[in-house]
């Protein structure tokens, strides 16, 4: 939603999958002259992992197509250049692999099995049309 009012920096990072696009992203967040928002993918006690391993959770995220990473620098508009990049690679295909792993989506599929596969396909299905926007917005001239 920040993105549409065309004057917010805007980014979606997970320090877990690519350090370097958070580090991007941060460094352009404070040279924007304007408010600035960076979004970060931060795994908790309710994913049901080693907090040890929350760097590989975060990359599994991304790779799944969670949690895509993105850039949205209204300098590059002014520029005159595509201020929406996209960091993320294609989705791996593990979404309902990696939805599955975390205590609070696999704790739904066991209470209530039938109604957790329809939400799980849904979110698989509404996220991959979000990536395949994502694509589209970066691909503009």
């Amino acid at each position: 939603m920040a993105m549409s009012y065309g004057y917010v920096y805007v980014a979606k990072v997970s320090m877990g999958a690519n350090p370097n696009q958070l580090m991007k992203a941060v460094t352009e967040a404070e040279a924007y002259k304007g408010p600035s928002l960076i979004i970060a993918y931060s795994p908790c006690i309710n994913h049901g992992i080693n907090m040890g391993h929350s760097q590989l959770e975060a990359k599994k995220a991304v790779e799944s197509g969670y949690w895509p990473l993105y850039r949205y620098n209204p300098d590059l508009a002014q520029q005159g250049k595509n201020p929406f990049i996209l960091d993320s690679k294609d989705a791996n295909g593990t979404f309902k692999d990696f939805i599955t792993s975390e205590v609070r989506y696999a704790s739904l599929k066991k209470t209530f099995p039938d109604v957790a596969d329809q939400l799980f396909d849904r979110a698989e299905q509404e996220a991959m049309q979000k990536i395949e926007y994502y694509k589209k917005l970066n691909s503009m001239e």
